[in-house]
């Protein structure tokens, strides 16, 4: 995949689509599906929509508890104790999945974190790159037999408009030095989008291609480390929490992305795209603002993603895909 490849493919939906609009019709019977943070926000609309067109959905969840009584009327879905941030959880996890599934059809990365105070993880690692990124970037090697064993899966990468703050810091990706809260969120997006490229270069042979996305503007549980005067400065919702930013989305179309990316046939044999109102991006120009769509070039970047990813092995000692 190139950047000339990055271009809207002519989908029929838009910004304004839900995630009723694009599974209309859709039947998922004998399909199975791994939603990350698939009980709250986006990912739960995305399980709910997934099971209603008749997948089997297994949701990794960090309070099993909480998902469970989230999912209690969710028929054909499983919650399994996982906390991304814990690599030791991640593989016991993948291991529960694995010996209870001959393949994988989906897998979702929709659970995240934004704009954290730091905290680190594992051996000082800094706390929203190794969640969004590292603890997604283990699933999937842990997971990839499964999905080539299905020769036709599709991996899902929930990134954000949030990219456009920084390409990955090579000199310091852990920030030892200078924590910045949107920079350290922006570099995990940045990685969210280069994981998908990677992925989708090294599984295609085998049928697996990735995709990442941005959802758009949508409050959900994701804002839930940001102050409520954070969230009224930046425009988002008046002082009783009301939502009054005029390009946000519903929870419904904030999801509508991301399972059009897994059932679109706009996207058979294609991969390695960034994708946004349920089509896929535009490369934006360096000087563009982060709220006018598009995806940064640096975003696409085989050599990089390259270059993350054998970072992401020797950091995580993951499985490599074989």
């Amino acid at each position: 995949m190139t950047t000339t490849d990055q271009r809207p493919l002519g989908s029929p939906f838009s910004a304004a689509s839900t995630a009723e609009d694009v599974m209309a019709g859709l039947e998922l019977h004998g399909t199975t599906a791994v939603v990350t943070g698939g009980y709250s926000g986006l990912g739960l609309e995305t399980t709910r929509s997934l099971t209603a067109a008749g997948a089997r959905v297994i949701v990794p969840s960090r309070r099993p508890d909480v998902a469970r009584a989230a999912l209690a009327d969710v028929r054909s879905c499983e919650v399994i104790p996982m906390d991304l941030a814990d690599l030791g959880s991640v593989r016991t996890a993948a291991a529960r999945i694995r010996e209870s599934l001959h393949r994988l059809d989906l897998l979702m990365a929709v659970a995240g974190v934004m704009a954290t105070p730091e905290h680190r993880v594992g051996p000082g690692w800094e706390g929203q790159f190794a969640l969004n990124h590292l603890g997604h970037f283990t699933l999937a090697c842990e997971l990839y037999p499964l999905l080539a064993a299905s020769g036709g899966a599709r991996v899902v990468v929930n990134s954000s408009a949030g990219h456009a703050l920084t390409d990955i810091r090579w000199h310091d990706p852990h920030f030892r030095t200078g924590y910045d809260k949107w920079l350290a969120y922006g570099q995990s997006k940045t990685a969210n989008s280069l994981l998908a490229v990677r992925l989708d270069h090294l599984g295609r042979e085998d049928g697996v291609r990735a995709f990442a996305l941005h959802p758009g503007k949508i409050i959900t549980g994701l804002q839930r480390q940001m102050t409520l005067q954070e969230q009224i400065d930046r425009g988002w919702v008046d002082e009783r929490g009301h939502v009054i930013g005029t390009d946000f989305k519903t929870p419904s179309q904030g999801a509508a992305t991301g399972l059009w990316a897994a059932t679109s046939r706009l996207l058979d044999g294609r991969g390695g795209l960034y994708l946004e109102n349920c089509d896929a991006a535009s490369v934006s120009a360096p000087c563009q603002a982060m709220d006018d769509e598009g995806v940064r070039a640096y975003a696409l970047d085989p050599e990089s993603a390259a270059r993350l990813w054998d970072l992401s092995l020797a950091a995580t000692g993951a499985t490599p895909l074989a």
